[in-house]
């Protein structure tokens, strides 16, 4: 069967997930925890990751919010940061990163090819709202598509069927 779907992650794959940290470590007043924005970019996104597949293997679903924020502080922690005004700031970032610089142009193109286009990710409905309309990306998507309608997180084989739900489609044809 021909392909008619393409569905991504959001969070690593279309968004820059260390985007937040990368431009919170820039602004004045993170002179003190700068240098360490690439360790807890990683550490964050890690523990993200981490988190879900324990909430998932445990059957103990939470928003994603809940689990982006205990990352962070576990980040944190782990880079010797305890006051609250990075924390807040690099949360606030975090719901409107910004899309790697290909993104647009390549959903885009594919959209041009008569293909489908998705999100499908842990992330929940109002996270990758604010994520979306920040990239600019509402017009090259058909459908975004998030775990929370299943209580699962990946990779739970509930949120791949929400896509052949969704689309219509086989897995063959994403």
């Amino acid at each position: 069967m021909p392909i008619t779907t393409v569905i991504f992650d959001a969070y690593g794959t279309l968004f820059d997930v260390n985007a937040a940290a990368r431009e919170a470590a820039s602004e004045p007043g993170a002179e003190a925890w700068a240098d360490h924005w690439p360790q807890i970019a990683r550490d964050w996104r890690l523990k993200q990751l981490q988190y879900t597949w324990l909430r998932a293997v445990a059957d103990r679903h939470c928003d994603f919010w809940q689990v982006t924020c205990d990352g962070l502080d576990w980040a944190l922690e782990n880079a010797g940061l305890s006051d609250a005004a990075p924390r807040d700031r690099l949360l606030a970032l975090y719901r409107t990163l910004s899309a790697y610089a290909e993104v647009p142009d390549m959903l885009a193109a594919l959209k041009d090819k008569g293909l489908k286009t998705g999100i499908l990710s842990n992330g929940s409905p109002d996270m990758l709202e604010a994520a979306v309309t920040s990239a600019g990306l509402g017009a090259v998507l058909d459908a975004v598509l998030s775990v929370q309608d299943v209580g699962v997180f990946k990779p739970g084989a509930r949120v791949y069927e929400m896509v052949e739900a969704h689309f219509g489609c086989a897995r063959s044809e994403g």
